[in-house]
């Protein structure tokens, strides 16, 4: 009991966030509808993996470091941006098709989990997150198991979440609803896409901040 105070404190500020729109939330909702359930649950698994990585590197002092080495910190969010912005382009300028309901007939051309990673790894402000989580309850003297408990809650939590919105984005029925709207579904995230990461870019030189 004595630590389920920091649980509280930092998932109580983690799935909030967590549930908000951003680059992962479009990465899976673009993949579930595009090419089925498969698809986005491999989406899903690549997010919760690259979540897990961030949280365990802001843990290790990653975070600190960037604040430190703002140049560094510049490097990594306009290799962000730039990989954002030129996927959002890429979808924005693909070959208009239908929308398939057979999920077999929907084949991927990428590895899902291998685009669903690369999305979260190139948001930077994923670690700006996690160093303001745990920077409110985490200290020195926090033991080794709350910290690899906390990490695993956030692959749990992530995986769980954007599952949820996998299968019901690519459920029969959502998709019979969009069916023919395929070029427009691809569009809609190119652009989500190419904001975010014109955002970053825009950001780029600012100072390492929540």
């Amino acid at each position: 009991m004595e630590w389920l105070g920091v649980f509280v404190a930092v998932f109580a500020i983690f799935l909030p966030a967590l549930m908000l729109p951003g680059p992962d939330f479009i990465a899976v909702v673009r993949s579930s509808m595009a090419h089925g359930a498969r698809a986005g649950l491999l989406t899903t698994a690549g997010v919760s993996l690259g979540l897990g990585v961030y949280a365990t590197l802001s843990l290790v002092g990653l975070s600190a470091l960037l604040v430190q080495y703002q140049w560094l910190a510049v490097v990594l969010r306009v290799a962000g941006g730039l990989y954002l912005a030129w996927l959002g382009l890429r979808l924005l300028f693909a070959r208009p098709q239908e929308l398939e309901l057979d999920a077999a007939a929907r084949t991927p051309r990428r590895n899902p989990l291998v685009f669903g990673f690369l999305v979260t790894m190139t948001n930077p402000k994923a670690i700006v997150l996690f160093a303001s989580v745990f920077a409110t309850s985490v200290s020195a003297t926090t033991p080794a198991w709350v910290l690899v408990a906390m990490v695993a809650l956030v692959v749990v939590s992530a995986a769980l979440w954007y599952t949820l919105v996998s299968l019901f984005m690519s459920s029969a029925p959502v998709l019979r609803r969009f069916s023919g709207l395929q070029h427009w579904i691809e569009r809609v995230a190119g652009a989500c896409f190419v904001a975010i990461g014109g955002r970053i870019l825009a950001d780029a030189r600012n100072p390492l901040s929540p």
